[in-house]
Formats: structure tokens, sequence, C-alpha cells
């Protein structure tokens, strides 16, 4: 549809020498797109970055299974246990090899989830900046070198001066006037009759990618994208990061006794969503420390682990990179009534892993589609969401609806009614982990 969509577009604007040159842009771009993904990469991107690290480019690294935020959820253990360990061994499965490294949900760290991490043959996580700074002792290095916990498992503390410079819209790149403007798109912009097949089915007007304005400035008057100008601009903020990169290491070479390591982790969907040209500067910024310079080098955890072994051990501090630091997004008035209902189904899911040890096939069926809805249920996209006042009915739905499930399940088993084809019909809908085993939430799991 999107393909359909620039071709109008392309015919639409043909006369407007302002917008043309877009339409044909978008259109040559979404060609190539399809073709890389679906000729190159056979519609298989998890193959396509599972080649990118056998040689030797990338190191991937697991998350937790359903990006549930652990320090609220980890009031029984087995969870916490779980969705490492789950997500954990997906990843081994995905890609032949088990990660070396996760990110945590949120980068959220509650002490003593390390030795979880460490149980599930974790070597790192990361942290956000001040989780390490308020670590006990207080690290020597700050954040620009490892510390390890009292489990043996590696923490790597965010770099506040490169990430804002990356991510923060004001004082950032990404708010370059020359950039394109994200809130401006033909989905709200166009007629209705124009736009309708190609928007959301429901009626709702959304985003389709076809943007044809700059960031312009603050108001609302916004002037025609020129991509050459913002390509321009892509690789002036890149040379101008490598530029303050090689005078921060350069100052903190001087007084370690180790190379600095700067660790600067973003969002994915910054980089191409949000910001426009976010790819072409990240591709600018690789090849210039590649070849512009001879200060510092690109590496990875593993690689800086191996040549610098002997770390410092201390005990990080609770903390996430969201708002304020800590859990005040995913505990607030609008959310935190979701938690005693998670804490509730959780051990009852405990309960039931412990209980079961030979079930029949249904029964087992039952099980490992119980522990499905539970992980949906503990999803920190809901909690999120609740927070920030979008979609909230449709997040607090599917809270709802995984946790119903759930308990269904749950009472089905213990009163031996289950029905066959609804517990079908829900296996279809919520069939995350295909392979997924309720055995995880065993509590005779080793830590």
């Amino acid at each position: 549809r999107l393909q359909e969509l620039a071709e109008k577009e392309v015919f639409r604007t043909r006369r407007d020498p302002r917008f043309a040159p877009l339409a044909r842009m978008y259109q040559e771009r979404l060609r190539r797109v399809y073709h890389l993904y679906h000729e190159v990469y056979r519609d298989n991107l998890v193959a396509a970055f599972g080649e990118l690290e056998r040689a030797g480019h990338l190191e991937l690294i697991t998350c937790a299974a359903t990006h549930g935020y652990l320090p609220l959820l980890g009031l029984q253990r087995e969870v916490v246990r779980a969705q490492v360990r789950i997500a954990t061994d997906f990843h081994t499965k995905l890609f032949g090899r088990r990660p070396a490294g996760i990110w945590l949900p949120e980068c959220a760290y509650n002490p003593g989830d390390d030795a979880i991490l460490a149980g599930a043959g974790l070597r790192y996580f990361f942290l956000d900046t001040h989780g390490i700074l308020f670590a006990r002792p207080r690290p020597r290095y700050g954040v620009f070198a490892p510390v390890y916990c009292p489990s043996g498992v590696a923490a790597f503390g965010r770099d506040p001066e490169s990430s804002k410079q990356v991510w923060s819209a004001q004082e950032g790149y990404p708010g370059d006037y020359d950039y394109r403007e994200f809130y401006r798109d033909i989905g709200h912009d166009l007629d209705w009759q124009y736009i309708k097949p190609y928007v959301h089915p429901s009626g709702l007007r959304v985003d389709t990618g076809f943007k044809y304005y700059r960031i312009t400035g603050k108001g609302n008057h916004k002037e025609p994208y020129v991509p050459e100008n913002a390509r321009q601009k892509a690789a002036l903020h890149a040379g101008n990061f490598m530029f303050n990169r090689e005078r921060q290491i350069e100052w903190l070479a001087a007084r370690m006794d180790r190379k600095p390591l700067v660790v600067s982790p973003y969002d994915a969907e910054l980089f191409g969503h949000w910001w426009f040209e976010g790819p072409q500067w990240l591709d600018f910024l690789c090849r210039k420390i590649a070849y512009d310079q001879k200060i510092f080098s690109l590496s990875t955890p593993t690689r800086y682990l191996a040549e610098y072994p002997v770390n410092q051990t201390v005990v990080p501090c609770l903390s996430s990179w969201g708002n304020e630091g800590y859990n005040d997004v995913w505990l607030s008035g609008a959310n935190d009534w979701i938690y005693r209902h998670l804490h509730h189904a959780a051990a009852r899911m405990i309960e039931l892993a412990n209980t079961y040890i030979r079930p029949a096939a249904l029964e087992e069926r039952a099980l490992n589609q119980a522990a499905r809805e539970l992980l949906l249920a503990q999803s920190s996209d809901w909690a999120f969401i609740m927070k920030t006042g979008t979609m909230v009915e449709y997040a607090v739905r599917r809270t709802k609806e995984h946790l119903t499930r759930f308990r269904r399940l749950a009472d089905d088993l213990d009163q031996h009614t289950l029905d066959p084809a609804w517990l079908a019909e829900i296996e279809r809908a919520d069939n995350i982990f295909p392979d997924l085993s309720y055995t995880y939430f065993r509590s005779t799991v080793e830590a």
C-alpha cells in the first residue's frame, strides 16, 4: 500500500517543484527497502543481524522476555528469573549462541538482580549514570569504566554528555531546523477520501511516513524539507560528536590508568523514526571514527572486559533511565493498581509450576498458556501508557484481558474444567514464545 501511495504522490505533486522531488525520494526509498528486506534478507531481519554478529561487526544482547519492569515485578524472585531466562534461551534459539549481555527493561536495576543475570550466564548489563555514581563504594572511575557487582556480573554506566547531545530535541542534534519535521505527515494533512485507504481501517488518521516539511523553527510555520541540506547537517553533526568525544577521551585518558570507555546508549526508534536523519548521522559517525581520527575506536563490552578483566566491585543503586531516574513512571497514581494483581497472579503461577510435575497434555498446554498470559500482562508498556496518558483505555484493556485469561486458566486447572476449544482460541491469539515451558516459573530452578 505504501508503494501504491508513493506512486499516487509522485503523480499528485508532479507540478510542484517543492514536493515532487520528495515524493520521488520516498518512492525510491520504499523500493530500496522492499528489495533489501524481501530479496536480500528474505523477510528475516533476525538472520541478517546474526550474520553481522558472526562477521564481528555487532555484539547482540537480549532483553527481558516481555520487557517487564523488573524492580516492581521482583516481589517474587522467580518472576525476574523467568523474564531473564526465557529471553536468554529464546535469543540463543534465534541466533545460535548465548548472549553475553542484557539490556534491562528501561535500564531498571534492583540490587540483587545481578545474581539472577549471573545464573542465566550473562556477563554484563547497562545502568543509567546515577545507578553507577551512587553505588557503594563509589566507583573510582565513575561511568568511564565498568564495575563488577558482587555476583561477578559487570555493569556499564551511561555517559550523560554524549547521550544528551543526541537524544535531546531541544539541546541535541535532532532539533536542528534543517532536519525533517516528524509532526507533519500527509496522513493528517491531505483530504480524507484520498488518504483513507492508507491510514487505520477504523478511520483514525495515522502517520504514513510521507513528510514534506523541515523543522524550520519553533512555531507552526514550516518550510519544505531539503534532503541535501539535512544530509550536510548530519555529516556536520557527526563530525562535531566525534570532536567532542576526542576531547572528552583525551581529558579522561590523562587521569586514568586504563583506556576510558564512553557508553552512549539510545532508543533504537530515535534513529529513522523520531530523527529521520539519525541513520545517516550514525553512518557518517562510524566512517569518520574509522578514517578521520586516531584518538579512539569503537568497541563492545565484551572486548573491553577482555582487555581489562580486573575492575572495581561495587553494589549499584536502584535506578532506571526513566523520568526522575527511579520507578516513578511505572509506579504512580495512574497505574499503581496493576501491581497487586500482577503479584497475586505471579504467586499463583509459581504455585502451579511447583505443583504440576508431570501434567497431562491438555494441562501442560494450559500451564504454558497461563505463563504466556502472565508474561504479557507484565509488560512495562501498559504501565507506561497509563502514566503518559496516551491510549490509556487500550493499556488498561490489555492488562485486564491477560490477567483475566490467566485467572480463568488457573481456575480451570484447579477445578479440572479446561475447555480445549477456548484454550486453542487464546493460544492462537496470544502465541508469544511458541516453545515456552511453564517450568521457568518453578522455584526449584537455581538462581
